[in-house]
């Protein structure tokens, strides 16, 4: 039986595992945390956003990001210091300009397959994840920012969305909770929201019972390539303990990480961590839990997208091009608080948890997913700001991609 290897156990790695382990592979996923979903998979937007398949690659992108950038607490913030990674990606991202039409519509194309298989596995697997199908709806608090969203969703209705402009009445309407007004929205009515570190927890659970084998607090300091089997030199228990593992294949889904894996196995995939910041605000009392909208929301000026989950209200923003520094910064952190204390004033902010994480980004904000240029080297990487979105999709192109190189055995798992 072919022996796969996985690096990563965030929401990429285990819907790979689960696709693979579906045709019958032999399948194991190394992280370095102790625990899978661990590190960008943890606490996200919340966002299940077809509607936010909009690529960035465009030219308002660019002038609102000069605009930002002596700005310390903008949606966008770059830190000018040189960094030749840094640097050769944002050329990359600009000379992606021309793709945003065609790259906006495919993306928006995935988005919508992705939900259907990330559905059907969570009834499959009975997993919990504070599932809201309720829609999100983007506001806008201009004349000239609503207009320029109707050039977006003709890109998004064109990918197959149903997507459609609201008045600000009709907003306030579809959420009541909303305590400011706007000029207008935009609502597609499909997509949800969950917390993707409990969905990929369940996910986790639900291959181990399948056969699938995970290797945590693994960090994986080199792999053999000089032919199969692959040879994974692994440190645990930090450093103090140390492993051989061979593999047939090697599938490499780890986040910002990709791209330092991707060049010991010969390959070149130009991904930057690009960090985003969430707050999970604890609805602790009863006016909390009513005040706090059950429809997630975008607001499109502050780059801020909202999600209820359960008992928390989780709202998420800025990207932050600064390597993969994990600082939480307080002036990063500070614009979300303020944000939900002036739309939802009646949502008590005395218990908020603060997080970042890095999203895996390639210059044409498109996922990274098929073969490398050494037989069983594989990847599904580079999802950006969509991870939670598209994963549950590229990890079914990803299973067709292994299964037409390395056979898939007679058999697979029949629960």
């Amino acid at each position: 039986m072919p022996r796969i290897a996985i690096i990563g156990a965030g929401i990429t790695g285990v819907t790979s595992a689960y696709a693979l382990s579906n045709l019958g592979y032999a399948v194991t996923v190394y992280d370095r945390q102790r625990y899978p979903a661990m590190e960008t998979s943890y606490a996200n937007g919340g966002q299940l956003s077809a509607s936010n398949a909009e690529v960035w690659n465009s030219t308002a992108t660019i002038i609102k990001g000069l605009r930002w950038m002596l700005r310390k607490n903008a949606p966008l913030l770059l830190n000018p210091r040189f960094s030749w990674h840094k640097y050769s990606w944002l050329a990359q991202f600009m000379a992606q300009i021309p793709n945003y039409r065609d790259n906006t519509i495919a993306t928006t194309r995935m988005a919508i397959e992705a939900r259907r298989h990330l559905f059907d596995m969570a009834e499959a697997e009975g997993i919990d994840f504070d599932l809201e199908r309720r829609g999100i709806l983007h506001i806008y608090h201009d004349a000239d920012s609503f207009k320029a969203a109707h050039r977006a969703n003709a890109l998004l209705q064109a990918g197959g969305l149903d997507r459609y402009a609201v008045t600000a009445d009709e907003a306030r309407a579809i959420e009541p909770a909303m305590q400011t007004g706007c000029h207008g929205g935009f609502y597609t009515p499909s997509d949800a929201t969950g917390d993707i570190h409990k969905f990929t927890r369940g996910l986790a659970q639900a291959c181990e019972r399948r056969g699938v084998t995970f290797v945590h607090d693994a960090d994986i300091d080199n792999i053999q390539r000089h032919d199969r089997p692959y040879v994974l030199d692994i440190r645990r228990d930090g450093g103090t303990q140390r492993e051989r593992h061979e593999a047939d294949a090697i599938v490499v889904c780890a986040g910002a990480a990709s791209r330092k894996f991707a060049r010991l196995l010969g390959d070149s995939i130009n991904i930057y961590p690009v960090k985003g910041y969430s707050i999970s605000v604890h609805l602790d009392d009863a006016d909390s839990q009513g005040a706090a909208p059950r429809v997630s929301l975008l607001d499109e000026a502050a780059k801020i997208v909202t999600s209820r989950l359960g008992d928390r209200f989780r709202v998420a923003g800025t990207a932050e091009f600064n390597g993969f520094n994990m600082d939480i910064r307080a002036e990063r952190v500070q614009p979300l608080i303020d944000w939900t204390r002036k739309h939802f004033p009646n949502i008590s902010t005395t218990r908020v948890v603060p997080w970042c994480g890095l999203r895996p980004m390639t210059p044409n904000m498109m996922p990274r997913v098929g073969p490398g240029k050494r037989p069983g080297v594989f990847y599904n990487t580079g999802h950006g700001h969509l991870g939670w979105t598209l994963s549950a999709a590229t990890a079914q192109v990803l299973a067709q991609s292994v299964r037409a190189a390395l056979p898939a055995p007679s058999t697979a798992y029949r629960g």
